[in-house]
């Protein structure tokens, strides 16, 4: 390795390691629910699509609510991914005129993408439609890292809140990270 490399790795630790606080800062206060410099913004659409859900985000689960709302989100977005490959051939946004995806490699890549593992064992643009790529693979990259740091976000509360039967709300977790973070 050269050393403008490794230059550049000591430089990606440092900016890394500076920005360890002011981000960790910013993201407590995000699913603590305070005020950020992104409030104005996305506060009205926080409060839109709780309102549009139903959820309320003074409402607090137990930790067995919590993980059941978990795996049917991520069901659902593993059916619908899957369905959306199967039935591409039939589905608009498709100039290519591509055939629906065989089922083992549908079920692979829906798989893969809720658990945002994002393993491809395909050629992208010739495989999938712009409606798979867009509507299904595009919406679970934002939404399984949406649930992974839920779950980790879900786990420290635990931790911190020992004594306390819920650990927070999933949907509100949910919407936070993806808008805010």
């Amino acid at each position: 390795m050269t050393i403008y490399g490794w230059i550049q790795i000591l430089l990606y630790c440092g900016i890394l390691v500076a920005l360890v606080k002011p981000v960790g800062f910013y993201m407590y206060r995000v699913f603590n629910g305070d005020r950020t410099f992104l409030s104005p913004v996305l506060v009205p659409i926080e409060r839109g699509l709780y309102r549009l859900s139903g959820t309320s985000e003074k409402e607090e689960q137990h930790w067995a609510v919590y993980a059941t709302a978990m795996l049917l989100f991520n069901l659902v977005g593993l059916l619908v991914l899957y369905a959306l490959q199967r039935l591409q051939g039939v589905l608009p946004y498709n100039p290519a005129g591509m055939t629906a995806v065989d089922p083992q490699l549908a079920f692979n890549t829906a798989a893969s993408f809720i658990t945002n593992t994002n393993w491809q064992n395909y050629g992208g643009e010739s495989t999938m439609s712009y409606l798979v790529q867009m509507a299904g693979l595009t919406v679970q990259n934002f939404v399984s890292a949406a649930t992974g740091i839920a779950i980790a976000i879900a786990l420290i509360r635990g931790f911190a809140r020992a004594s306390c039967k819920s650990i927070g709300n999933f949907w509100v977790d949910l919407t936070r990270c993806t808008l805010y973070v």
